[in-house]
Formats: structure tokens, sequence, C-alpha cells
């Protein structure tokens, strides 16, 4: 597995170059690797057409969207995400993102919209989360960061993390998506844990091998059960997503019945 880029030359290389291929309806994001990167279904683009991409919306299950804040992404792929929030919320979108050329072909080959509220930053993830400007600004922070060969992260040290926790602010979510059949993923999950005291929610592992995990910032929740499905029946309503799902995996968290983070 490649290591993380600590020092990114100033172009893209040729393991950056993006490649587009299409199948049954669907166009994907590649990097030069058989590894895909992203995916738009070309009738409905704002579909969240991988699994994992919808399971990274499940922070809806305990916080509304920002109203003035951001919703922030590490990582900008197809722009699966990006199109998605901007089209079901009226949040501010900020997506950082190294490469030039992804940012190229979301706009030329995945119809990512100009809109007024997204922003993009062309800029290390590692860096944009340590700057002292970025705190408090994203209570909601997705982090996608990977490679050509798409397998473990490219950040996911302690210190990237709790860089993350500060840019949430005093309460926000951190939603990760990690490999867990990789060796990266205990690791991710012990310095997760070491960052966020402890407090993660690991929804099931997909076919496809992603697990999406939720780190908690502020005060601590305790949620009933039932409280829980129903905010879930809510969000699968409201945003088409397979909420409930996640919530009734979550229930299995539950102690006399409250889940707590």
């Amino acid at each position: 597995m490649p290591g993380p880029r600590q020092n990114r030359s100033t172009q893209p290389s040729e393991l950056d170059q993006p490649t587009i291929s299409e199948s049954d309806g669907v166009r994907y994001l590649h990097f030069n690797t058989d590894w895909i990167q992203g995916a738009m279904r070309l009738q409905d683009p704002a579909e969240l057409v991988l699994e994992y991409t919808a399971q990274m919306m499940a922070w809806l299950l305990f916080l509304e969207p920002p109203r003035e804040e951001a919703i922030g992404l590490l990582g900008l792929g197809a722009g699966s995400l990006a199109r998605f929030c901007l089209k079901r919320t009226r949040s501010p979108v900020v997506a950082v993102e190294w490469n030039h050329k992804v940012t190229g072909a979301c706009y030329m080959f995945f119809r990512l919209p100009g809109s007024s509220r997204l922003t993009i930053e062309h800029e290390d993830a590692g860096v944009w989360v340590a700057n002292p400007v970025h705190a408090g600004s994203c209570p909601v922070l997705m982090v996608d960061l990977y490679d050509a060969q798409a397998r473990g992260p490219v950040r996911d040290s302690v210190k990237f993390y709790r860089d993350c926790r500060r840019v949430l602010g005093d309460t926000g979510i951190l939603a990760v998506n990690l490999f867990g059949e990789h060796d990266s993923f205990p690791r991710n999950i012990d310095n997760l844990s070491a960052a966020f005291n402890g407090r993660l929610a690991l929804l099931p592992e997909i076919d496809a091998g992603n697990r999406i995990v939720l780190a908690f910032s502020g005060p601590p929740i305790a949620i009933a059960a039932a409280d829980l499905l129903a905010r879930a029946e809510v969000v699968e309503a409201t945003y088409g997503l397979p909420a409930r799902r996640w919530a009734r995996s979550l229930v299995g968290d539950a102690k006399d019945g409250v889940i707590r983070y």
C-alpha cells in the first residue's frame, strides 16, 4: 500500500490522472487503475450510486444539516456527496481536493454544479484541517481520502483526526470511509478513538469492503433506541436514504434501550 503523501509535488503524477469508464448508465471515476473512486448515474446525477457514499450521510441520524456553517468534504472524488448535499440540503458545502484535475473532471464529466453554495479548496486535506482558521467551520465533515490504489487512507494519524475534530467545533460528527478487511483499519480505529475519546459508531461493512465510522464531538449522546429508529424513518422519507437499515445496525449498541456515544 502506498504511504501517505507527506510531500506532494505541485503537479499530480500519472497515478493521479483521472480516467473515466461507463457501464449500464453509470459513469465511474478512476486513477489509471481498476479501483473505482466515484460514480454518477447519468439519468440521476444526485443519486448516491455507491452504497458507501450513502452511508457517509448516516450523520443525519444525529444532526440536522447546518444552515450557516458548512458541510465539509475531504476528498471530492466524482462529486457524488457534493451533488447530493447541494440538491438535498440548504447547507453550504466546502470540498477540499488536492488534485486540480479531479475538480476539472467533476465539472466536465460528472455534472458538478457551479453553485454559489459550493466552495472548492485545492489543498492537502491534512494541511487544511490543521489551519486554525477552519476551526469550528464544519459541524459535519466527511473524509474519503484515497490514492490510486484505493486501499488505506492517505491521511489517518491521531494528529489528523484531532485536527478534524477541531474543524467540527463544539458539536459535530466526522464520517470516515475505511476498508474493514485492510490492515489500515485497526490503526484507524485506534487513532480515531484516541482523537475522539472512544466516541465512535461503526456501520456494518458493505460487500465492497467499505466500513463507515462516525466519530462524535460535543456533549455525550444518549438516545433511546426507539427514538433513533423514529428519526431514521424521517431521514429515509426526507432524503431517500436507507436510514432505517443504519439505525437497526446501531441499535445493537444499545444498553437498557439507550444508545450512548
